[in-house]
């Protein structure tokens, strides 16, 4: 078996004068070498072939639909940007090909997407040769995008590995779990950002009608209770002072109003701090 030698550090202990303090101490320890994983070198040898034709296949179809768009007196950074469109299309549709490999519900709309990009660019290419009196050389490149497109379905086809049907369906009621807690998560922030405001606008309305002077001496009383959990310290400090109050105390009775529970001045002082330098 192969090994390798390898540094390593560790701590021992070291005595002076009846005081023992631990060292660091450097060693070496043979370690064995793995055998080569030469179905992963294979794996990875073919996405980088099929990864240089795409680069070559994108060239050449932007180059020469960019030059088919040119002749209608498009700008040139116009036309060739457009013509990018279409190479890019089928390649983004290549990617969530391979994010939905294990699904194969989910993989067969990005993979029409992909073939309808494709045959667009495969035709662009094409008319671009008989206009430029070279049709054959718009079919080679046409060949090309096609070519390259097969080598990636292959590798995709190599690579996915096939679920059972009771698996696919774990999988797919966990994809609805996990997706249902991230969008209740974001509906969650809309409301509490949405009853902030609520409150940041009825705090100022009341403000507004009851005067400045009434407000300080009576903060409980122009404060609406949020609901528990509904905003946080934080929001309620700038609620308060968004509401027009700038006198720590006042800010931290208000909040604290508004939380059904007290705040420390030292949090107050905090936020009150970060919302004077974003003033």
């Amino acid at each position: 078996m192969r090994t390798r030698t390898e540094r390593r550090e560790r701590l021992v202990p070291h005595t002076i004068d009846g005081e023992t303090k631990l060292v660091p101490e450097t060693y070496t320890v043979e370690v064995p070498v793995p055998p080569k994983d030469w179905d992963h070198i294979v794996l990875t040898a073919a996405l980088a072939v099929v990864a240089v034709g795409l680069g070559i296949v994108i060239v050449w179809s932007t180059s020469s639909i960019g030059d088919l768009l040119v002749r209608t007196d498009v700008l040139k950074p116009i036309a060739y940007a457009a013509a990018t469109g279409l190479s890019l299309g089928w390649i983004v549709c290549m990617a969530l090909e391979w994010l939905a490999r294990y699904d194969p519900a989910r993989v067969k709309r990005p993979r029409r997407a992909g073939h309808a990009f494709l045959a667009a660019d495969m035709a662009a290419v094409c008319v671009h040769g008989w206009v430029a009196d070279s049709l054959k050389v718009g079919i080679i490149g046409a060949v090309l995008s096609a070519g390259a497109k097969g080598l990636y379905t292959l590798v995709l086809d190599h690579q996915a590995a096939p679920l059972d049907a009771r698996t696919q369906q774990w999988v797919a009621i966990k994809r609805g779990e996990v997706g249902s807690r991230l969008a209740l998560g974001a509906v969650r922030r809309q409301l509490t950002r949405a009853e902030s405001r609520a409150a940041a606008e009825e705090a100022a309305l009341r403000t507004a009608q009851d005067g400045p002077d009434s407000a300080e001496d009576d903060e409980e009383a122009t404060v609406l209770p949020l609901p528990p959990g509904a905003v946080t310290a934080k929001d309620a400090v700038r609620t308060a002072w968004e509401a027009g109050f700038r006198e720590e105390d006042a800010i931290r009775r208000t909040a604290s109003a508004a939380l059904g529970r007290p705040l420390s001045p030292d949090t107050v002082s905090r936020y009150v701090r970060a919302l004077k330098v974003g003033a």
